[in-house]
C-alpha cells in the first residue's frame, strides 16, 4: 500500500502566489468617540482625495509590514492625533472591491473611547481634526459612514453589560452625569429610577462621598 499523495500545493507555494500577485493593501480605520458632557462625538477630518474631497473621514492609514493590527491602530492615535492610554476595541472588517479610489484596500476598523475633556487631538496631518456629533453626520467619505454605523452599534451593545462608558468620563463623576452620556449613546430617553437601580446591580461603581 502507498500513502495517498496530496495534490493542493503546500502553504509555502500559496504564500509566494500572494506575494506575486495580490496587490491589495491594508488599513486601519479608528472611529474616536468622545463626549462632551452632552453629546457623544467623533473625531474626524475633512477628506482632500476626490471624489470626496470636503466630505468628513475617519483617522486611519496602512498597516506597515513591521506591525500587527493592534500596533497600527496605537501608531496612528499616537502619530496622527497623540493620544495613548485609551480604551481600544476591534470591530469588523470591510472590504468592498470599490471601497478606495486608488485601488484595493481592506480595512480593520476599531473604536475607541476616551475623555474628551482631557485628550485632544494635538498633531493630526495634514488637516486639522474637528469633533462632530454623531448623530449630525449623515454622510462621509469612502466607506466611513458604515464603519462608523457598525462602530457606534458595537458601542451600544456593549455598554448595556460592560462598564466601558466610563472611558468616556472623568474619574468622578455623578450617577446623573452617567445617565446622559448612556442616553447621549443609546440615543433614547432611560427611566432614572430603572436606571439607577440597574447600574447599583453591577456594583462597578464607588461612592466617592
Amino acid at each position: 500500500m502507498k500513502p495517498n499523495t496530496i495534490s493542493e500545493p503546500n502553504i509555502n507555494v500559496a504564500l509566494k502566489e500572494i506575494q506575486d500577485f495580490s496587490k491589495i493593501a491594508v488599513s486601519v480605520d479608528c472611529v474616536i468617540f468622545g463626549y462632551d458632557g452632552k453629546n457623544l462625538n467623533v473625531l474626524v477630518l475633512e477628506s482632500d482625495m476626490d471624489p470626496y474631497k470636503s466630505q468628513w473621514s475617519l483617522i486611519g492609514d496602512l498597516v506597515s509590514p513591521d506591525e500587527d493590527l493592534d500596533q497600527a491602530a496605537l501608531r496612528i492615535l499616537r502619530e496622527r492625533v497623540g493620544f495613548t492610554d485609551v480604551y481600544l476595541e476591534q470591530v469588523k472588517s470591510f472590504g468592498s472591491l470599490t471601497r478606495h479610489p486608488l485601488g484595493r484596500v481592506i480595512t480593520v476598523s476599531y473604536y475607541l473611547l476616551i475623555s474628551k475633556v482631557d485628550h485632544m487631538p494635538s498633531a493630526v496631518l495634514p488637516l486639522p481634526a474637528k469633533w462632530v456629533n454623531v448623530y449630525d453626520i449623515k454622510k462621509m467619505a469612502f466607506d466611513h459612514k458604515e464603519i462608523l454605523d457598525a462602530a457606534l452599534d458595537r458601542l451600544r451593545k456593549r455598554v448595556r453589560y460592560i462598564p466601558i462608558g466610563f472611558n468616556l468620563l472623568d474619574p468622578e463623576f455623578t450617577l446623573s452625569q452617567l445617565q446622559n452620556l448612556y442616553e447621549s449613546i443609546l440615543n433614547q430617553t432611560l427611566d432614572k429610577r430603572n436606571f439607577r437601580k440597574k447600574i447599583t446591580a453591577m456594583d462597578f461603581l464607588t461612592d466617592c462621598h
